[in-house]
């Protein structure tokens, strides 16, 4: 039902196709697993086909290997009248050694992405069930997403400077 799933949680093992040379896997391939995570997300919460509008503040905090078991967890962070803001957390840890003995899972990848709820595939945006933050941790993390996104439009203006300043000479 829609407005009642607020995380999820995806698993993933890194393949052999999924990394470079140096056996660490692509930056790509943890972006295709985030926005698969984000998509199922925000299907859950919205109960409508969604389309990723952004990502914002994506930090490669630490490499993930060959073999590692992947895990990619969201939660919805902010809702606007159509959007939603999951904050996504990408840990890894090597699934042959026991967690207690510093198997534990590392963050890799953080990152804020934002969806918007369609009413169909080729549709019109649609307004999704509203989430309040209620505790003093989802009040701080509402507020980091809005400011990550904040940061990326910024970013944004700047690049569209710098390219009407470039087609200009």
């Amino acid at each position: 039902m829609a407005g009642e799933q607020r995380e999820l949680t995806l698993r993933f093992l890194a393949e052999p196709t999924d990394v470079n040379y140096g056996g660490k896997v692509h930056g790509g391939v943890v972006m295709k697993w985030i926005d698969q995570a984000g998509y199922a997300a925000a299907v859950g919460w919205s109960g409508r086909y969604s389309v990723t509008v952004a990502v914002g503040g994506i930090r490669f905090v630490s490499p993930i290997r060959i073999s590692d078991l992947v895990t990619v967890r969201t939660k919805l962070v902010h809702t606007g009248t159509t959007s939603m803001h999951f904050a996504v957390d990408v840990m890894a840890r090597d699934p042959g050694v026991n967690q207690d003995e510093s198997g534990r899972p590392r963050l890799c990848t953080h990152c804020v992405i934002v969806f918007v709820a369609l009413d169909g595939v080729e549709g019109q945006p649609t307004p999704v069930p509203s989430w309040v933050p209620a505790s003093d941790d989802d009040k701080r993390l509402a507020e980091y997403a809005l400011k990550v996104m904040e940061l990326s439009k910024g970013i944004e203006q700047t690049v569209e400077r710098y390219r009407g300043a470039a087609h200009e000479d």
